[in-house]
C-alpha cells in the first residue's frame, strides 16, 4: 500500500490549521524570522518505523528550503536512542512542525510495531495478520498503510470493497441463505461475500451457500479448529473477536487463514518519538 500525496498533504494542512490558527503566539514572538537551527529525532523505545515521509512533510510544507536526512526507513526496527532524522532549517518552521510531525509518526510507528508483534508471534504458521474497518475518521489511509508496514494485510478498505454479512445483517434478514442469496440477485461478479458465524451450525450454512470467506467470531480455539476442520479450504477461514498477544498463537494454530484485530488500529500505544535541538 502507498499513500498520495495530495491525501497525506490535505491531512497535515488540516493537523497545522487546527494546531496554529493564525499565528504561534511563543514561536512567531520569539524568534526572529531569520533565525535558523538544526534538530534531529531519536527513538525512545525499540520497535518498528513507520511515517518518516509524513513527518518530513510537515516540515518542508513550512519551509520548502528546510533540509532533511533521514536515516531510517518505513518498516527498518529501531532500538532505543537511535537518531532517525536530522533537519537543518528556518527556527520558526521547525518548531511549529514539531508536535504536528511527531504525532503522525509516533502513531503510524505504534501501528506499526504492534503489527509487527502480532505477525512475529504467528510466524510458522499459516495465519496471516489483518487489520479491519475500526479506523480513526480521516486517518484510516496513514492507520491501514502503518499496518501494511509492520508486515500486516489490509482487510476491506471500505464498505464498497466487500459484502460482509455480519450478525446484525443476518438477523436483520433473518437468515445467512436467504441474505447470500439476495446479495447474490443483485451483486455484480466481482463481489466478494463474507459472512460472519457464531457457531459451528452458521459456520456449515455459510459453507453450504459457497461463500469466499468464513469469519469465526469470537470463538474459542476448540470450536475455530473444528470450524476450520470443517470448512477444509472450500473458503477462507477468518479469526476475530478478543484475540490479543497472549492468545494470538494459539488462534493461528487452529489452522485459519486469517486473523483481524481492531486492536491494530483503534487503541494502540503512539511509539515514543522525540525531538532534539541542535544549535
Amino acid at each position: 500500500m502507498t499513500l498520495l500525496p495530495f491525501y497525506v498533504d490535505d491531512l497535515i494542512k488540516t493537523a497545522l490549521k487546527e494546531d496554529i490558527n493564525y499565528i504561534d503566539s511563543t514561536t512567531d514572538l520569539l524568534i526572529d524570522e531569520g533565525d535558523f537551527s538544526n534538530a534531529y529525532f531519536v527513538a525512545k523505545a525499540d520497535g518498528v518505523l513507520c511515517g518518516m515521509e509524513v513527518a518530513c512533510r510537515v516540515f518542508s510544507l513550512l519551509d520548502p528550503k528546510v533540509e532533511l536526512n533521514i536515516l531510517v526507513k518505513d518498516g527498518e526496527r529501531v532500538t532505543k536512542g537511535q537518531k532517525l532524522l536530522t533537519t537543518n532549517g528556518k527556527t520558526r518552521a521547525m518548531l511549529k512542525a514539531e508536535r504536528t510531525a511527531l504525532n503522525l509518526i509516533q502513531h503510524m510507528s505504534g501501528i506499526a510495531t504492534y503489527t509487527r508483534k502480532c505477525v512475529d508471534a504467528v510466524a510458522g504458521t499459516k495465519a496471516s495478520i489483518a487489520d479491519t474497518r475500526k479506523t480513526l475518521p480521516g486517518l484510516r489511509p496513514i492507520q491501514k498503510y502503518a499496518v501494511t508496514v509492520g508486515g500486516g494485510r489490509n482487510h476491506r478498505y471500505n464498505l464498497t470493497d466487500a459484502a460482509m454479512l455480519k450478525d446484525n445483517h443476518i438477523d436483520a434478514y433473518g437468515s445467512i441463505t436467504g441474505a447470500v442469496n439476495a446479495l447474490r440477485q443483485k451483486a455484480g461478479h466481482m463481489l466478494q461475500i463474507e459472512v460472519e458465524t457464531r457457531n459451528l451450525k452458521e459456520v456449515q450454512e455459510a459453507l453450504d451457500c459457497g461463500v469466499n470467506v468464513i469469519m469465526l467470531d469470537n470463538m474459542s480455539t476448540d470450536e475455530m479448529k473444528k470450524a476450520c476442520e470443517l470448512v477444509n479450504g472450500k473458503a477462507k477461514t477468518e479469526a476475530s473477536g478478543n484475540v490479543t498477544l497472549d492468545n494470538i498463537r494459539a488462534v493461528a494454530e487452529t489452522g485459519v487463514d486469517i486473523i483481524s484485530l481492531g486492536a491494530l488500529t483503534h487503541s494502540v500505544t503512539a511509539f515514543d518519538i522525540s525531538m532534539k535541538w541542535g544549535n
